[in-house]
């Protein structure tokens, strides 16, 4: 194979990759060779997750990232009481988030970032709607709790 051909395969073999990934997960993601991962976050699609009004989409596999995590969580005027067994950021991409611990609320609006410690018991919750990435240590957070 010469060097024009080989070019050729490895831009279709990219793309290609890039299209799969994009049907299977439901949101726009490019894989660079390299490891590096684009996710466009307005894109993701969150998930109803144990209760109305909380909804999640995880944007990589373990397999893509193994030690740390990454998604997109929505709140819409709720509450819900939650233990991280996990060290967790929050960055608000939209609306305001509160944390709230021992009595105390923290408050976050779009541009903010929120790290809550493992082990911290916390509540999330938001007066009318929140949509946050998560970025998670270590990854498999869901196999923690």
């Amino acid at each position: 194979m010469n060097k024009s051909e080989q070019i050729i395969r490895d831009i279709v073999t990219q793309v290609l990759s890039e299209t799969m990934g994009k049907k299977d997960e439901g949101f726009e993601k490019k894989k660079d060779p390299s490891g590096v991962i684009l996710i466009k976050s307005d894109t993701v699609k969150c998930e109803r997750f144990e209760q109305d009004g909380v909804a999640l989409k995880d944007v990589v596999t373990l397999e893509e990232a193994p030690r740390m995590g990454a998604g997109i969580m929505e709140l819409d005027n709720t509450s819900f009481e939650w233990t991280l067994t996990y060290d967790e950021y929050d960055v608000i991409l939209s609306g305001v988030l509160e944390i709230v611990i021992d009595g105390r609320i923290v408050t976050g609006y779009p541009g903010d970032i929120i790290y809550i410690p493992k082990n911290t018991h916390i509540h999330f919750q938001t007066p009318s709607h929140a949509r946050y990435a998560y970025f998670v240590y270590p990854a498999n957070w869901s196999e923690l709790i």
